[in-house]
Order: C-alpha cells, then sequence, then structure tokens
C-alpha cells in the first residue's frame, strides 16, 4: 500500500527562522506603568486573603485593559509566530506568593491551567534538584542538564523567570513547521516517517489504563492544521520497556534529520531571560529548549523558573490520536498528566 501524500509545504506565520525573527521585536510585549498598575490591583487582595492560587481565573483576576493585549497575543500564539514574551513584571518588590499569583493570573486570560505532573501541580517549578535524566522517572527540567528540543503535554506551556543561573540556561525556540518544510525539501522518504505512530516513555507517569508509553507520530494532519509533538529522549528512553515499538534505522534516521535542523542556528532562536519576563509558547508548532547551565552556589540565588500548562479556548482541533497523552481532545479542556493517585489540583510555593 502506497503511503499517503505529505501534506502541502506550509508558508504561514509559523514557518520562521531564527536569525530573522531575532532581527524583530513585535514578539516583546513590554508591561506598560498601567498594565503593572492592573496586575497589582488584581494581585493585592488575592494575596491579602491566601487565595488558592490554583483556584484562580480571569474573573478573579480582572485586567481591563491589558486583558484585551493578552487576547491578541493570544492570536499570535495559536494562528501566527506561536509564542511572545511578556516583560517587566516586578518581581524585585514582591514575595513568590505575589509573583506566583500574578503570573497565574495572567496566565488564566490566555488559557486553563492544566496538571504538569502526578502530584497534581499546575505550578510548576522549574529549578535544578540535583537529579540526572539517567533515572528513568526523572524529567529533565529538575535536572540542570541540556533539556533538548521538545513540546510539552498541553496548547501553551508558560515560563516566568524569577532569578537566572551564573551561566548558561538560555531558552530557545525552533519552528516544528519549518523543520517539516525543510525535511520535505531535503528527505520526503524521511519526513514520511515522522507522520507514523511511535512510542514514546511517559517517565513513570502512567494514567489509569494506559501503557507505560503513548504512540503518536511526531506530526500529523489534521482537520488543514501540521501539528507535532515531540521529545527525542523521551523516545529512546521507551525503548527500554518491554512491548513498546522497536525503532527502526530508517525511524531513527529520521529523527536524528529532525534533529540535526532543530539545531540548525540557521532555524532556531535563542533568547537570554531576565527576571519578570513571561514566555508563552505553542506545543503544537514550535519546540522549545534550554541550554545547559551552570548555577549559583547560594540556594537563594540558583536559577527558577515558574512554568504554566495552559489548554486553550479556540486552539486548533486535535487528531483523536493525542486523546492518549492529553487524556481528551476537547478545546479548552485538555492535556496535562492525571495518574492513579493525583487528589487534587494545587499550586506549590516551593519547588518540591
Amino acid at each position: 500500500m502506497n503511503p499517503a501524500p505529505l501534506p502541502p509545504e506550509q508558508t504561514g506565520p509559523a514557518a520562521w527562522y531564527g536569525p530573522e525573527m531575532a532581527k524583530r521585536t513585535d514578539w516583546i510585549v513590554p508591561l506598560t506603568p498601567g498594565d503593572l498598575a492592573e496586575i497589582g490591583a488584581a494581585t493585592r487582595p488575592l494575596v491579602a486573603r491566601e487565595a488558592d492560587i490554583a483556584a484562580i481565573t480571569a474573573r478573579d483576576f480582572p485586567l481591563p485593559t491589558l486583558g484585551p493585549k493578552l487576547k491578541a497575543a493570544r492570536e499570535a500564539l495559536l494562528e501566527g509566530r506561536g509564542f511572545f514574551l511578556l516583560r517587566g513584571l516586578p518581581l524585585a518588590d514582591w514575595s513568590v506568593r505575589e509573583a506566583a499569583t500574578a503570573y497565574f493570573g495572567i496566565g488564566a486570560h490566555i488559557g486553563n491551567a492544566r496538571s504538569q505532573n502526578a502530584k497534581g501541580h499546575v505550578l510548576g517549578h522549574v529549578k535544578d534538584m540535583g537529579l540526572s535524566s539517567a533515572d528513568p522517572n526523572v524529567r529533565i527540567y529538575q535536572t540542570n542538564e541540556r533539556q533538548t528540543y521538545h513540546t510539552d503535554s498541553c496548547d501553551v506551556v508558560a515560563l516566568l523567570c524569577l532569578k537566572t543561573a551564573k551561566s548558561g540556561g538560555l531558552s530557545t525556540l525552533v519552528s516544528s513547521t519549518t523543520i517539516f518544510n525543510e525535511m520535505r525539501k531535503r528527505r520526503p522518504d524521511l519526513l514520511a516517517l515522522l507522520f507514523e505512530p511511535l512510542a514514546t516513555d511517559r517517565r513513570g507517569e502512567v494514567p489509569s489504563g494506559m501503557k507505560p508509553w503513548f504512540e503518536i507520530p511526531v506530526f500529523s494532519w489534521h482537520a488543514g492544521h501540521l501539528t507535532a509533538i515531540y521529545q527525542r529522549q523521551y523516545i529512546d528512553s521507551a525503548q527500554r520497556l518491554d512491548g513498546a515499538p522497536r525503532l527502526s534505522p530508517a525511524k531513527i534516521e529520521a529523527l536524528n534529520l529532525f534533529d540535526d535542523l532543530a539545531n540548525d542556528p540557521a532555524l532556531n532562536l535563542h533568547m537570554e531571560f531576565r527576571p519578570g519576563d513571561m514566555q508563552f509558547v505553542h506545543n503544537h508548532t514550535l519546540l522549545h529548549d534550554r541550554t545547559g547551565f551552570e548555577d549559583w552556589p547560594e540556594h537563594d540565588n540558583r536559577r527558577h523558573l515558574l512554568r504554566l500548562w495552559l489548554a486553550v479556548p479556540g486552539a486548533r482541533p486535535l487528531p483523536p490520536v493525542f486523546a492518549q497523552r492529553y487524556g481528551k481532545i476537547d478545546i479548552g479542556d485538555r492535556g496535562g498528566i492525571i495518574v492513579p493517585g493525583t487528589v487534587s489540583l494545587n499550586a506549590p510555593l516551593d519547588a518540591v
């Protein structure tokens, strides 16, 4: 049987190249004094009563003028280049509770928070916990290692920079749409293999009734949308699992070409976070990475980001196979990790 024809070359704004994007500043949205006044006014009463951060909605966090700006930025996420950077949250004057409350409230104007791990955390802490990804139950964000280009299990992933590393730890992005276009030109035979299901390790976080891995193609073409899901290290580590489909030499070659393109400076974009920066990234059209880093010896100075996984109203339809990872594919209510023993959604203020 002949394989299905490849989707056409993608020509929309999501098909960007890093060096060109680096010359632009339209993806940076600076917070104005008026924006900060609105954020402060919404944050203070919630902090004063120690409101449950995990339960904050957009209605609880009114942003009369910043809200419409965020709605426009959300359109650029879903239909445009796939990312933006909100800059200027005044962290020097705030406690972690104030920063987390403001961040969660802003995020609620983009989408609905999803659980990021088996503990039900809707507020994640990206911090070196002294662990190693050699442990099959460790997630790479808990280490100081390079993450490599990947997607997260949600529509949009957001990061708030609290503190930066002594060196390294740069954020990098690459368009999976551009990778598709380049593979289509260079090796369409290998690209076709990435539209076939392959196993990705769940790293010990297994939903009820599911296998220790999921089987979703790297690329899917559904309802006129090209969507990617990818984490090479977890694809490789799935090969340790009994019963997981084996990678053929041709598929390994296809994955290697995908990685080579993602790591090509002609395609990717590096950015350096400042404290108070909030980055929002569309997982279905972009991959993100973090370079390895050396941290400060003092515990209170160490690199620390807060993370949100968001299900976004108005997002694209996803193919049914995504339910293996997203639980369901209902727009605005999908993604995240729920496993047996996950009691309730919560937003811890410390890395745990």
